[in-house]
């Protein structure tokens, strides 16, 4: 004979740990999408005008 409360038990089991799995993973591309869209600091102002006077005193 075939268990069939076991394999419904089994089945259940496997879907909601696949379902928590899939939101895990689908939250951690939403927050790798976030932090690359993320725009970069600004350079400081010294870094933008050491080329300046660089250039200057040529």
């Amino acid at each position: 004979m075939f268990a069939y409360g076991s394999f419904i038990t089994i089945a259940l089991n496997f879907t909601i740990l696949a379902f928590i799995i899939f939101l895990m993973v689908k939250q951690m591309n939403r927050l790798k999408r976030n932090a690359a869209v993320t725009p970069a600091a600004p350079t400081p102002d010294n870094v933008v005008l050491l080329p300046e006077i660089r250039d200057s005193l040529r």
